[in-house]
């Protein structure tokens, strides 16, 4: 029985009790108590929507509130790891550099092939300007003295990356097989030493393999948004940053890195930053549909269900999540490599014993 049928079966009860009973002296009639069971039964009436379900606008505004609390966290935490890469970065460039030997001050890895070194691998540099000697990966084929500053292959590290890691670099530079992104600060140090070639080698889920190279290659610093500029193309892979090069460009005097805390790109205000967050990545867009080779990772050539994958547009289009890529530069003014000592037959031989003689043979 409900609140107010209890009152109401009281009062019933009240108004019909036996007529010859006696009436208290404390009684105060039956024209009292129908104000009050009237009052009652107005109280109950204004309690009982407490208890009724809340209607769907009080629902949507709540659940709004919560998104925005939720919001305030996100960007609370990002401003937290921001904060801390930048501590990181001071730090570095803090350290001492007495450790730095003259056998260190490779410039690059063309510097370091000059010096006769002619085996693939890491080895320490210290560009013009650099705070401190960095590890890089050298690729010694393909004439030499390449230093890789982007590798995918396995989709092991996310490229989707906030403004301040791609300055300074992530990933695993020291595995041959390991996913990294040098860094924008060394780009720009590397690249300002002198005149570079900008080499891209990518490889599809076939096996086919397709690259691009530049001239010209430069980076500007992070004043200029890390902004790319490229020269003559030549290669088997289409050049999908013909944006750099087209004098009907918007971007043809350069293009400047986006990532999806500081988007760069022509138009980025009017669709408030909609295009990097879809690429997930960082890359040096003009345009939405720039060739991309920082996207997200597919697993298969046709698994991107748009255009966020590792893609260069102009090989395979724009849904085709391309196998592996590799990004390096080299001095454009590399000439004379160290010769490769090699053995071939006939380059030993050995002279007989003479019979009676107690000597061993000998090379000549």
């Amino acid at each position: 029985m409900l609140p107010h049928q209890q009152v109401e079966a009281a009062a019933d009860r009240h108004s019909h009790r036996d007529p010859a009973a006696p009436t208290p002296q404390s009684e105060l009639g039956s024209s009292v108590m129908e104000p009050l069971r009237t009052l009652l039964l107005f109280l109950l009436q204004l309690a009982s929507p407490l208890a009724a379900p809340v209607p769907c606008e009080e629902r949507v505004v709540r659940l709004e509130a919560e998104i925005r609390g939720l919001m305030n966290v996100i960007n609370d935490q990002h401003r937290y790891i921001l904060e801390l890469h930048n501590t990181q970065s001071l730090q570095l460039q803090q350290i001492p550099n007495t450790h730095l030997g003259p056998k260190n001050l490779y410039r690059d890895c063309s510097e370091v092939f000059q010096d006769g070194n002619v085996a693939s691998g890491l080895y320490v540099i210290r560009p013009d300007g650099s705070p401190t000697a960095l590890s890089v990966f050298c690729d010694m084929n393909n004439g030499g003295g390449w230093t890789v500053f982007q590798r995918r292959r396995d989709g092991k590290e996310s490229f989707d990356r906030a403004w301040v890691e791609y300055k300074h670099g992530f990933g695993d530079v020291h595995s041959p097989e390991g996913e990294f992104w040098l860094g924008n600060e060394p780009l720009h140090q590397l690249t300002s030493q002198g005149d570079y070639d900008l080499q891209i080698d990518m490889e599809d889920f076939k096996g086919n393999h397709r690259f691009a190279k530049y001239r010209n290659f430069r980076v500007d610093d992070e004043q200029d948004q890390y902004q790319l500029h490229v020269g003559e193309y030549t290669g088997t892979g289409d050049d999908a940053l013909a944006d750099a090069l087209n004098p009907n460009s918007p971007c043809s005097g350069g293009i400047k890195f986006s990532t999806f805390d500081h988007p760069n790109y022509i138009n980025a205000g009017d669709d408030k930053g909609r295009c990097i967050r879809h690429s997930k990545s960082g890359w040096w867009f003009c345009r939405c549909d720039s060739g991309n080779l920082n996207g997200r990772y597919y697993k298969g050539p046709f698994e991107a269900m748009s255009d966020d994958g590792v893609t260069w547009y102009l090989w395979h289009g724009w849904s085709y999540a391309i196998k592996s890529v590799v990004m390096m530069l080299r001095a454009a003014d590399l000439e004379n490599p160290p010769p490769i000592i090699a053995r071939w037959p006939g380059q030993f031989h050995t002279v007989p014993v003479t019979e009676g003689t107690n000597h061993a043979p000998y090379s000549q």
